[in-house]
């Protein structure tokens, strides 16, 4: 295979999947770890959920550098917003100062970003900022080139009402069945959990997601993969 220079000096970029769903009580935040460059996999294990504030979370998704830098500004932003006021920030603040500094830099910034956290005013909140800088407050938000294949999925799966353990399985599920379809998507899944009582991370090994239609099992070595036949449909 030739390797091509532009490739190996491609940007970083998450080809990814990035999901927030809303569920009765709070927020819960999910991604797979896959970044790319160019063609080449540069970090199968990387953590697109990034803190804020204590209380917010930022899924990233796009060019890694601009999601990376947005994110650090915002929360130095953010940790003034909080010495000032004497308490932490609230989610929709915080969506739109992701939202002020997108839409002012659009024409230079490839990243698109899903917002979510709670506070004490208005609970648990979700805010899909796209790229542009358009703010959009949802029950639920998904990101990336993974959701193209999701939409139909969460239209029927998504309901109101959900319980903390409904949204995660949600959550895990969706992403799962993404990193089976989009190839820019892979690795683990990460998930964080935000309501009243504090934040909760939890991680999903790449080996331990569920398998979809002709999905392969995980294997060792090149050789195991040649001595397998051919791979047969998940039974449910």
């Amino acid at each position: 295979m030739d390797v091509s220079a532009g490739d190996l000096n491609a940007p970083h970029s998450m080809g990814t999947t990035i999901i927030g769903v809303t569920y009765d009580g709070g927020v819960v935040l999910g991604a797979d770890s896959r970044t790319s460059t160019g063609m080449y996999v540069a970090n199968r294990a990387s953590d697109k959920i990034t803190k804020l504030t204590d209380n917010v979370y930022m899924c990233r998704s796009g060019s890694a550098a601009d999601s990376q830098i947005v994110s650090d500004y915002v929360r130095y932003f953010l940790h003034q917003h909080t010495i000032q006021l004497g308490q932490p920030s609230t989610v929709k603040v915080a969506a739109n100062l992701v939202r002020l500094l997108s839409y002012n830099n659009k024409n230079m910034l490839q990243t698109g970003l899903i917002i979510g956290g709670w506070d004490k005013y208005e609970g648990g909140k979700i805010y899909g900022i796209p790229l542009g800088g358009t703010i959009l407050e949802q029950p639920f938000a998904i990101g990336g080139s993974g959701s193209s294949y999701l939409y139909g999925f969460f239209d029927q799966a998504w309901k109101e009402g959900m319980t903390q353990e409904e949204a995660e399985q949600l959550v895990v599920k969706a992403v799962s069945l993404a990193i089976a379809r989009d190839g820019a998507s892979g690795g683990v899944v990460r998930t964080v959990t935000i309501n009243s009582e504090g934040v909760t991370r939890k991680f999903y090994p790449g080996d331990k997601l569920s398998l979809w239609h002709e999905e392969l099992e995980p294997q060792n070595s090149l050789l195991d993969i040649l001595s397998t036949g051919s791979p047969e449909p998940m039974v449910s």
